[in-house]
C-alpha cells in the first residue's frame, strides 16, 4: 500500500513539475512555447476532416434553405413600420382591419420571438465533435465515431485534469498574492504589484481554458480614469480582458469561493463591490463610481451594461446608469468562435459549476477582442441616447445583431411601458390622420 502511495506521489510531483515548467512559468512571463499554437493547428485539421466526412457521409441531399432573412430563423419577418403597414390595409381612417397588423405581430412573437432565442446556445453550422444533440449530426461512419470517442477521452481524461490544475494554481495565486499585496501601504509600488498579480493570474486562468485570444487596435485600450464597457456573453469575459490589461471590477458581493476572491482582490485593487441592498440605490452606486472615475490614478472601470449574458449573437439594451457617471467611455467588442466551444452561460439552465465543467471539457476558447476609439457624451445627448450610440458601435464592430430589448427579460415579464408605447404610437397615428376627430363627430351625430 505504501508503494502505491509513493508511486502516486511521484506521478503527482512529475505532473506538477511539467505543468509549472511548460505552462505556468511561460504564462507568468507572457511567453509562448508554441504548444497552444500546435494544439490549435491539430484541432483545426481534425474539425475540417470531420466536416468533410459528414458532408460525404450524408447520402440524402439536404434541402437548400431559401436565401432570405428567414434562413436564420423559423419565419420571415416584415420590418415595415406600423404606419406604413396599416396604410396598406386602407386609405381612410380607423377600420377594424387594423387589428390584422397586431395579430400578425403577436403570432410572430409566439412562433419565434427576438428575445428568448438570445438566451439559448448559438446553433452551429457544422459539428465540432462536442455534442450529438443537433438533429443534423447523426451517425455517419465508424471512423468519425472512433474520432469522437477519442475526443471524449482526451477532453475528460487529459484536458480536464490539466485545466483543473491550472485553474487551482491561478485562483490560489490570485488569493494569496492579492492578500499579501493588500497588506502594503498605498503607494505606486503597491499599485504595480497589484497589477502584476492580476495580470499574471489572469494569464494562467486563460491557459486553463486553452484560450486563444486575438486583440485588435491596442492603441485604443482603456486608460486610467476611464470606463470600459463591453458586451456580455460569459463570466470569463472579465478574464479575457484582464489577460491584456488590469481593470477595476464592478459587481455584487458574492459568497463562497467567489466571495473569498472578491475580499482578497479588493484589498490590493480598487474594485467596486456592492451589497444587494446598495445596488437597489442607484444614486449611491452612481456616487461611488463617480468618485472612482474622478481619481485619474485608478484603473479604468470595467462594466457590462447589459446586466446579463447574451448568446454571442446579439447586443441587447445597455442600462443607462453606466453612462450617467460622466467621463470617457472606452467601448470593447467581444466575439467568441463557437466552433471550438460554447462560451455562453445560460444561468437560468446551468449552475456555475455545470457551466465551468462544460467550458473545461470543450476544445478551446477562441475569441476576438476589438478595442474601439473612446467616446464621450455629446452636447444635448441624454444617457439613453449615449448608451444606444455606444451599443450600436459595439454591435457593428463585433458583427452582432442590435436589439432594443432589456436583457432582464430572461427572468422577468415584459414591462407595461413597452405595451403602452405601442398603444401611444397607434393613437398618435390616428390623431395625425384625423380618425379620432371623425369618430367623435360620428358619436355626437348618433
Amino acid at each position: 500500500m505504501e508503494d502505491v502511495g509513493s508511486a502516486v506521489a511521484r506521478v503527482g510531483a512529475v505532473w506538477l513539475a511539467l505543468v509549472f515548467a511548460l505552462i505556468v512559468l511561460p504564462s507568468a512571463l507572457g511567453v509562448s512555447l508554441g504548444i497552444s499554437e500546435a494544439y490549435m493547428w491539430v484541432l483545426m485539421k481534425t474539425l475540417e476532416w470531420a466536416t468533410i466526412g459528414i458532408e460525404k457521409g450524408v447520402k440524402k441531399p439536404q434541402p437548400q434553405m431559401p436565401k432570405t432573412p428567414a434562413a436564420n430563423g423559423i419565419i420571415q419577418r416584415d420590418e415595415t413600420p406600423m404606419e406604413k403597414e396599416i396604410a396598406r390595409l386602407h386609405r381612410a381612417n380607423f377600420e377594424f382591419s387594423d387589428i390584422f397588423y397586431f395579430c400578425r405581430k403577436g403570432f410572430e412573437a409566439i412562433v419565434e420571438d427576438e428575445v428568448t432565442q438570445r438566451f439559448s446556445s448559438q446553433e452551429l453550422v457544422s459539428w465540432n465533435l462536442l455534442t450529438r444533440t443537433n438533429v443534423n449530426f447523426h451517425y455517419v461512419s465508424l471512423r468519425l465515431t472512433v474520432v469522437w470517442v477519442i475526443g471524449v477521452i482526451v477532453r475528460y481524461c487529459f484536458l480536464l485534469p490539466l485545466r483543473f490544475t491550472l485553474a487551482t494554481i491561478g485562483i490560489t495565486s490570485m488569493i494569496v498574492g492579492a492578500t499579501m499585496v493588500g497588506q502594503l501601504p498605498n503607494s505606486s509600488m503597491k499599485n504595480y504589484l497589484s497589477e502584476l498579480v492580476h495580470l499574471t493570474c489572469s494569464r494562467i486562468l486563460v491557459r486553463a481554458l486553452s484560450g486563444t485570444i486575438h486583440y485588435h487596435n491596442k492603441e485604443n485600450k482603456p486608460q486610467k480614469g476611464g470606463i470600459c464597457v463591453a458586451n456580455h456573453t460569459s463570466p470569463i469575459d472579465a478574464i479575457i480582458l484582464t489577460n491584456d490589461g488590469c481593470y477595476a471590477m464592478v459587481g455584487q458581493v458574492h459568497g463562497g469561493l467567489m466571495g473569498v476572491i472578491q475580499r482578497a482582490t479588493v484589498k490590493a485593487c480598487p474594485h467596486v463591490w456592492f451589497e444587494r441592498s446598495e445596488i437597489k440605490d442607484r444614486h449611491l452606486v452612481t456616487k461611488r463610481l463617480r468618485e472612482h472615475v474622478a481619481d485619474k490614478s485608478k484603473l479604468p472601470i470595467l462594466i457590462f451594461p447589459e446586466g446579463t449574458c447574451i448568446n454571442n449573437t446579439s447586443v441587447m439594451m445597455f442600462k443607462k446608469g453606466s453612462f450617467e457617471i460622466g467621463g470617457t467611455i472606452y467601448p470593447v467588442a467581444i466575439k467568441y468562435d463557437p466552433q471550438f466551444g460554447d462560451a455562453f452561460w445560460n444561468s437560468s439552465k446551468y449552475s456555475i459549476v455545470s457551466y465551468l465543467l462544460r467550458i473545461m471539457t470543450s476544445w478551446a476558447i477562441v475569441c476576438n477582442v476589438w478595442y474601439m476609439p473612446p467616446m464621450v457624451r455629446k452636447e444635448g445627448e441624454d444617457a439613453v441616447q449615449f448608451a444606444n450610440r455606444v451599443r450600436s458601435a459595439i454591435a457593428h464592430q463585433g458583427g452582432l445583431t442590435e436589439l432594443p430589448w432589456d436583457g432582464g427579460l430572461k427572468r422577468a415579464k415584459v414591462k407595461d411601458t413597452f405595451k403602452e408605447e405601442q398603444q401611444k404610437n397607434y393613437s398618435k397615428m390616428l390623431v395625425r390622420n384625423g380618425s379620432v376627430g371623425s369618430l367623435s363627430t360620428r358619436a355626437e351625430s348618433d
